[in-house]
């Protein structure tokens, strides 16, 4: 008996419940996309100290990754309309899968940084897909519901990927952290092989993507994202004219990749050929547009405080880190639990009120660290880090469904790939500012990482860093409160319901 592959043929062999089993086996791969994201961030101390490099440098694992998963993103449209959504994803899920095993066997940290490098591209390409799946496959009714339980599995990953890793890296060492992506990648290369259709959920065929891949813009998209990072990178080690040059050339490529993208916008509304990578028309939607300023801003906090917290409990606190992922445990379990919850509530509660109140609880959490010392009792940062993951329990079902809602239903794919897009390039641009700001006042203080023992002084520059992150909360807060619906948008939700 031939293996079922097209969509019609999937929906009945499974029936009604295919699309909760479609659900779970891209849930599956982007857990393992975001686990590598987030399992390494523990893990930099050890490799810093094992090549003998900089924290700075060592950063470069994390901060690599985030640009290379940035950057693919945008070609996720591209590759699911060319090849298909079951070879598409599982050829994500095999790049995966190498980049975790040429990283566990490199015995130098360029090679480490390379398949840091590949494994961000994999993870890159496959979060979108979960997204275009709940918007075609769910009805409108439905979709919170679907995020929710995504999100549940998804935010998990980040959740328990540092609690997770800080074991490993103590009982089997830093490699370790790169094997613990293989089994999710061979369960996924599974289940893709069941459950994940040649054609696109909500019968919209695979081959309605772009005829062709716009390599100019995306070269233009990684040059601006590279020139970017090392602009904050040059910044922190004094270049004055390095940096100026790197900002400004940063700025010209963005500005030419937003004017490509407009002038082959215009030309696919006339009818013409044109296939942008990130259609403009997206941002006619004001809710899209507020949403992207949204997504940018939080990705800042959110990533950058992934890489700072466990480098703040283990050379500020003092904390092993096998004990790191013990204090990390119960915020990611809070975590699971809130984000089931909220789902729901997605499908019922304004966006705008939504987001702005898991921001606000972000924010807070942040801000609270500063009353932390030396004799603190660690209930306080469990705590602490609790009421940070409930904050992200009511943003991450919310953002996207209501940026996304105003959408055509053929631009929803390339909607996925550019908030996502703009999230993680606030991502990528929060891991490096973390760590700069950081190393900055550390010197201000008169203190660096290399002492073994910790200080007033190291805990207050640590500090100063979750400050920002506090101000970048609030800063998204602002933005968020224009993600209201329109009035006749928010009396049809309701009329649905």
């Amino acid at each position: 008996m031939s293996r079922a592959s097209t969509l019609p043929e999937l929906r009945e062999r499974y029936g009604a419940r295919y699309r909760w089993l479609l659900l779970l086996a891209v849930m599956t791969g982007s857990v393992a996309a975001i686990m590598s994201s987030t399992i390494i961030n523990v893990a930099v101390p050890d490799l810093s100290a094992h090549f003998t490099i900089g924290q700075e440098r060592a950063q470069w694992v994390a901060s690599g990754f985030m640009m290379a998963m940035t950057v693919s993103m945008l070609t996720t449209p591209w590759l699911l309309g060319r090849f298909g959504y079951r070879r598409t994803y599982a050829g994500t899920m095999w790049l995966l899968l190498l980049g975790g095993v040429a990283g566990g066997f490199a015995n130098n940290f360029e090679l480490v940084l390379a398949a840091r490098v590949a494994e961000g591209l994999a993870a890159g390409v496959v979060q979108p897909i979960p997204a275009i799946v709940i918007m075609r496959a769910f009805g409108s009714h439905e979709q919170g519901r679907a995020m929710g339980i995504f999100g549940t599995g998804v935010v998990l990953a980040p959740a328990l990927g540092p609690s997770l890793g800080g074991v490993l890296v103590d009982w089997f060492g830093w490699r370790s952290i790169f094997f613990m992506v293989v089994p999710f990648c061979l369960v996924s290369l599974w289940m893709s092989a069941r459950f994940v259709p040649t054609s696109a959920p909500g019968g919209v065929t695979a081959s309605s993507g772009a005829a062709t891949m716009d390599w100019p813009s995306l070269l233009m998209a990684g040059a601006g994202t590279m020139c970017l990072l090392n602009a904050l990178v040059q910044l922190h080690q004094g270049a004055g004219a390095t940096t100026f040059t790197l900002f400004a050339a940063a700025v010209v490529v963005i500005a030419c990749f937003i004017q490509r993208q407009r002038t082959l916008s215009q030309a696919m509304a006339r009818g013409e050929q044109g296939s942008p990578l990130m259609n403009q028309a997206l941002f006619a939607d004001p809710r899209f547009a507020m949403g992207s300023v949204v997504a940018f801003i939080y990705g800042m906090a959110l990533f950058g405080s992934t890489y700072l917290l466990p480098v703040y409990l283990q050379l500020g606190l003092q904390l092993s880190a096998s004990f790191v992922g013990g204090i990390l445990l119960p915020s990611g379990l809070v975590l699971a639990m809130t984000i089931g919850l909220t789902g729901r509530l997605a499908d019922k509660v304004s966006t705008h009120i939504m987001v702005s109140l898991g921001l606000g609880l972000l924010a807070l959490s942040f801000a609270l660290i500063l009353v932390v010392t030396l004799g603190t009792p660690i209930w306080y940062v469990v705590a602490f880090t609790v009421l940070g993951r409930i904050g992200l329990g009511f943003i991450l079902p919310s953002l996207n469904l209501g940026a996304m809602r105003g959408l055509r239903p053929d631009l929803i794919a390339q909607g996925a790939s550019a908030i996502n897009f703009m999230r993680m390039l606030g991502g990528s641009a929060g891991v490096s500012l973390c760590g700069i700001v950081l190393e900055w006042r550390l010197a201000a203080h008169g203190d660096d990482l290399s002492t073994v023992a910790s200080s007033p002084a190291r805990l207050a520059a640590f500090n100063e860093s979750f400050l920002m992150l506090t101000a970048l909360c609030a800063l998204a807060m602002l933005a968020a409160w224009q993600l209201r619906a329109p009035p006749d948008a928010a009396a049809q939700q309701q009329s649905g319901q």
